[in-house]
């Protein structure tokens, strides 16, 4: 059996994505060539309408220099 990791619906574990990917100032089309993955793939976990594999989210984070966990993280991350 696959594991996926789930995102949530509103913000946090799937807004990690488009936040790191915003901060390195890449485009959707430009992360997809650095990493591998989908364009749609891509696009799909950062609006929360799909989750990711362990793999998918590696090579997701080794294309924005960070971590996996940065992209896994949960709300308690967050201010406040």
């Amino acid at each position: 059996m696959r594991k996926v990791v789930q995102y949530t619906e509103h913000g946090g574990q799937c807004g990690a994505l488009k936040e790191l990917r915003r901060e390195r100032v890449l485009s959707l089309r430009e992360l997809e060539e650095k990493s591998g993955v989908s364009y749609n793939t891509i696009w799909r976990i950062e609006d929360g309408r799909q989750g990711a594999h362990p793999r998918t989210i590696r090579k997701l984070a080794e294309a924005l220099g960070g971590a996996p966990s940065e992209l896994i993280r949960g709300g308690d991350d967050r201010d406040g």
